[in-house]
Formats: C-alpha cells, structure tokens, sequence
C-alpha cells in the first residue's frame, strides 16, 4: 500500500511548485507580473524548440509541448523528470557497468544468407534487429505455441521439475496464488537440491500483488530474489518497467509470451472474463538469447552474477529437428531506437496478402497508426483483436479513440466477446510473425523493457494463424456504423488520443 501512494503523489511536487509559483505572482510579484510571465514565456518557447528538434514519437511529443505551454514550470519540471531519456542514466549505467557476457558466434552470417536466399528484404528487417539489440538469428529447433496460458501452465511445471543445474525466471508481474505457489514448491525443492534459483520481477508491477515478505520468504528458501528498479523514491526512471515475460531450464528451455504468474492468466478465477492469453516454449540453441537477456538483466542489479560457463552453453538439436529461423531480443527504453515499433512498422510495409494482429491496447504512435492505414489501403487484409470486456476502462476508451482512422482505412477490429484478450503478436502473409511481450501502445513500444521473438517459416505461425481465425469466431466486428459518430465523440476522441502516451 505504501508503494501505491508514493506512486499517486508522483507529481505532487511538479503541481505544488506550479501552485506556489502562482501565489507567490500573485502575493509579492503582482507589479512585475507581466514582465515575469513573458520571460517564462520566452523560456518556454525555447523549451517548446528543443522538444520539437528532437527525433522522438511526434504524439509524445504533442503532449509534452501542451503540457509545458500550459503550465511552464510544472510542465518543465515533469518532463525532466519523467519525459526526457536523460532520466533513465542510473538503469543506463548499471548497464553499462555490468560484466560483459562471454562472446557467442553461432553463424548468423549463414543464416542470413540461408534467409536472403527465399526473401532478401526480410533478410534486411532480421539485420537490422540483430545490428540494433546484439541478438542473432537462430535455427529453430522446435517452437509450440499455446492459445491459452491453462496450456502452457502444466509444460512450465513439468519443465520445472526436470532442472538440473538452474532455473531464471523473470516476470512483470508475480502474485500469490495456485499458478505461483505451484511453481515455488518446485522451486524450493529443486534449490534443496542444489539447483541454482533466480528470480527477478518489476518493483512496481506487482506493486500490489507481491511485496518485500513474499520476497525474503524465497530467499529463506534458498531461491535468489531481485526486484527490478524499486520504488523507494521518485524517480526518473519510475516508467522504465521490466514488461519482460521469461522462464529458462538448464538453458535447454524457454517459455515466453504474454503469460504473467498470477491466476487470471491461468483462467484459476475470472477477473475480466475468459482471459485469452498465448505463449510459447523454445528448446535448443534458440534458447541462448533467452539465456544472455536474463544474465544481462541479473548481473546488472544483483549481486551474483550469472556464471559464465551457463551462458557459453549451447543445446543444439539434431539437425532433423530445424523449424524456421528465430530472432529473440529484448526492447530497451535506453536505446535511441524503439526496435519493437519499427520493426511492426517495417513488417507491415513488406506485406503483400494479410497482417494480423494480437493486442490488449491500441495506442500506436503515428509512424505505426500510418503503417496500418498504408497497410490495409493498399489492400492488404489487416486485422486486429482487441479485449471485449476491459481491464483498465479509462486505456479501452483510449484505444477505441483510435478505431475511427483504422476502419476508415480498411482495417478490421474484432473485440473477444468472452472476456480479455492479453495476447501480443502478430502474423504477416502466414510465414513471418512476432509473438512476445510487446502492447502496441506508447509505454510497452517506449518506455518498457520487453522481450520479443521474431519467426520466420516456423510451424509456430501455422499454430498462431490458426488460433487467431478460432478466436475471431468469437469476436464481434467493430465499423463505423457500431462505434458510434457525432461531435461529441470527436471531441472526446481527439483529447484521449492526445493523451493516449501517459497510459
């Protein structure tokens, strides 16, 4: 409780300073007024300039620029603190002083080659995303995709009992209950054993599901315990959240996707409905990347590192058992490059026949909204499924601000009647896809640390496509005629998509 009202107050001394200043102009300045307000004036236009010179999401930067022209000094005073990537310097730093990984060459030169073969543009997106995150194109050995986490749930518990040497696991969000408690009596026991245990979850996350106590009773378990980026005070790096979704056996194994440990991505009770939820489990060498995010992420805001000799560790599988090409890398708010963003953007460019799509929230950039539109204008069989029964229903009204331009364009919406739809990925022409952490909305493409994988030519996407027409069944179609029209959502539309950055 008390991490919830520190975060309430977060810009409670922006507000305070912005209240003072003007009883202050009021009390003893009323003379100088004038004079007073058209120097601010001047420092604000200034200040308006070099937000507009920046390369940064021109949405965002519409928010900041009315912010600060509205109320200057609180404006000014937030954006340092909270809008400016200046802010993120002590995650930058802890980064960067981390230990470097061992080296790893598994042949991504071939791999392109074998890529560029069958599609050279393609083979230039996957390039691009290794030249910007550091992570190499895999063969993948074998990849199953699960349509719901009930699936998935049961493989991760039998994964888990067979570890031998250790188990990483790192969640956005961690909660009591059967999904959880499960997984740590496996844990416990396999620490009794002797395995090497990690856990890292997101501070603010599980801000109210998992506290300090739940924490240390892990460690009196044997099992170590990280909490990613604490809330203990305000910051500037309060948005930068670990949104990454990862459990690794022995390295042998990796499960990702949108699954959190927490009941309702389980179906253990109804929050918001049926939850539908996918995610997948990697074995083979593919699980290497997995491996280094979590050692990258550890080393960095723990004590003990991760040995050496668990990352240098390849498990390859027989060269039978090759399904596609995988690419799986981590987003970081700490890059110049939102990856995630451009590389939807890119993949909707190169469509020719469908692009689909799996997404909770619907808050795209403008780069991205234009890719959609561009998309589906040109004819290409764009869709989208969206949530019918909301989580949060200030974000769900925000994200229908964006249905009006999308279906103008051709784009299809579809809302999971049954409940919440926690899904995220997408599947382009049936053989190139990205299923992972990813929300198409501005904090999960800016401002968090997220995991994707990118696919090509694997069964998974056969597994995904099919999935996503099965659960469109059960959708009922957004058009202009059922969003309803008139000024008053227009307007109403207009300031949420405004907004739509601060959710």
């Amino acid at each position: 409780m008390n991490k919830i009202v520190r975060r309430i107050f977060t810009v409670f001394p922006a507000i305070l300073l912005q209240a003072l200043w003007i009883y202050i102009l009021l009390k003893w300045l009323a003379p100088w007024a004038a004079l007073i307000n058209g120097a601010l004036s001047v420092l604000a236009l200034l200040f308006v300039l070099y937000l507009i010179t920046k390369q940064d999401e021109s949405t965002y930067k519409i928010l900041w620029l009315l912010v600060i022209l509205t109320f200057p000094l609180a404006g000014a005073l937030l954006y340092l603190l909270f809008g400016n990537k200046r802010t993120t310097k002590p995650l930058r730093k802890k980064l960067e002083n981390s230990p470097a990984l061992p080296s790893w060459n598994n042949g991504a030169e071939e791999i392109n080659a074998e890529i560029s073969k069958e599609n050279k543009r393609l083979c230039q997106t996957f390039e691009w995303v290794e030249k910007k995150t550091g992570f190499l194109p895999c063969k993948n050995s074998s990849a199953k995709y699960y349509p719901l986490g009930d699936d998935m749930f049961p493989d991760m518990l039998e994964d888990l009992k067979s570890a031998e040497r250790y188990i990483f696991i790192e969640y956005f969000i961690i909660e009591n209950g059967v999904m959880w408690n499960s997984i740590t009596d496996i844990l416990a026991e396999k620490a009794a054993q002797g395995v090497d245990v990690r856990v890292m979850y997101d501070d603010l996350g599980s801000i109210s599901t998992y506290t300090a106590k739940d924490a240390e009773k892990l460690r009196e378990k044997g099992i170590r315990c990280v909490s990613f980026n604490p809330l203990v005070v305000i910051k500037g790096t309060l948005n930068c959240r670990d949104h990454r979704k990862m459990m690794i056996i022995d390295g042998r194994v990796a499960f990702s996707g949108g699954v959190n440990l927490a009941d309702e991505y389980i179906n253990e009770f109804e929050k918001h409905g049926h939850w539908k939820d996918i995610g997948f489990r990697l074995s083979g060498e593919a699980v290497q990347n997995f491996v280094r995010m979590f050692a990258e992420f550890w080393n960095a805001f723990a004590k003990e590192r991760v040995p050496d000799e668990y990352i240098s560790e390849l498990h390859a599988e027989p060269a039978a058992q090759k399904d596609g090409y995988i690419l799986s890398y981590y987003d970081s708010p700490l890059r110049q490059e939102a990856v995630s963003n451009e590389l939807y953007a890119d993949l909707l460019s190169q469509a020719e026949n469908t692009a689909w799509f799996y997404t909770p929230y619907l808050m795209p950039g403008n780069a991205l909204l234009d890719a959609f539109v561009r998309a589906a204008r040109r004819g290409v069989d764009v869709r989208i499924i969206m949530p019918g029964v909301p989580d949060k229903k200030l974000v769900y009204r925000m994200s229908r601000s964006f249905y009006p331009v999308l279906l103008e364009a051709g784009v299809k919406i579809y809302e999971y009647t049954p409940g919440f739809v926690h899904a995220k990925a997408c599947v382009i022409d049936g053989n190139v896809g990205a299923v992972g952490t990813v929300n198409l909305d501005y904090r999960s493409l800016f401002l968090h640390f997220e995991n994707n994988s990118l696919f090509y030519r694997s069964s998974l996407l056969e597994s995904l496509s099919e999935d996503f027409l099965a659960t469109q069944q059960k959708c009922c179609e957004r058009t202009r005629e059922n969003i309803g029209k008139g000024f008053g959502k227009w307007l109403v539309d207009g300031v949420m998509r405004i907004f739509a950055p601060l959710c």
